[in-house]
């Protein structure tokens, strides 16, 4: 099913600052020759909402490079907040290498318009739901939140025999899987994704493309089908970035009735299809 754009415009002005959310691993080129450096950002929001993560380094639990051989921690190359990037990092195999980052809990309340008009804009289905059977709607919305990136890095040319390492999950709570790697996508292909929640494909997900250069809304907005799946129609040139939320009531927390998990995935090409980088 999609979600065209304009049936979320009046939430998204009343929410813009609650939605903030997005949270993403951004290489400085998602194309690299062997053992070269490069430089990364974490980013979060969108539009004018954008800004370095800026967290302390101790937030991060998990930072690994899924390689076409084998799994490397990436920790030691992480940068403490202020710097011109948050690391940087030297990827030796040919082939794509998927760059794993993920933070342990943080705490949010938002007042009750700001937090519904959040969950109804981000499709979380089960926490509207549970707060309208519990008449609890009108109550700040409390929720105990972590985060999951993904970024996929081409070393050197693509290989059909390492193409299949972006199509492969890697553990995560909350994770876009694509079912084809962006890279190995002709002119006018679909890239279909499955989203994978707690180990299984999630149904009535909300997926959103976002074009990294100009994000201050998506350009495609999809619920998931019964098998987890949405597909999308990214162009071959410059930088994407796909985007999921999705959460759960909890109990035993004082301070939170929700649990939630931000997950992205981004890839890039060449500014032209020609081009370089």
């Amino acid at each position: 099913m999609i979600r065209h754009l304009p049936i979320f415009t009046l939430l998204a002005c009343s929410a813009s600052a609650a939605l903030a959310h997005d949270f993403w691993l951004q290489p400085q080129v998602f194309a690299a020759a062997p053992d070269t450096a490069v430089p990364f950002t974490i980013q979060v929001g969108h539009g004018t909402f954008r800004q370095r993560w800026g967290a302390s380094i101790d937030r991060i639990v998990r930072f690994d490079d899924v390689g076409p051989t084998r799994v490397t921690s990436l920790r030691a190359s992480l940068q403490a907040p202020g710097g011109a990037v948050d690391g940087t990092v030297r990827l030796a195999a040919p082939g794509t290498h998927v760059l794993v980052l993920e933070t342990n809990h943080a705490e949010s309340e938002l007042p009750s318009i700001r937090f519904n008009d959040y969950i109804k804009v981000e499709g979380m289905t089960l926490a509207i739901a549970w707060r309208e059977r519990l008449k609890l709607a009108d109550t700040p919305g409390r929720e105990i939140y972590s985060r999951r990136a993904k970024a996929l890095v081409q070393v050197g040319s693509l290989d059909p025999s390492t193409a299949s390492q972006a199509t492969r999950p890697v553990g995560l709570t909350l994770e876009i899987v694509p079912q084809r790697n962006p890279y190995a996508l002709a002119t006018g292909e679909m890239l279909p994704v499955q989203i994978i929640y707690e180990g299984k494909p999630m149904a009535g997900a909300l997926v959103k493309l976002n074009n990294l250069d100009f994000d201050a809304r998506p350009i495609e907005s999809h619920l998931t089908d019964a098998a987890g799946r949405a597909t999308f129609n990214p162009p071959r040139r410059g930088k994407w970035q796909l985007n999921v939320i999705w959460t759960k009531p909890i109990t035993g927390n004082p301070k939170a009735d929700f649990e939630t998990i931000f997950s992205s995935l981004t890839f890039g090409f060449p500014s032209t299809p020609s081009g370089g980088g």
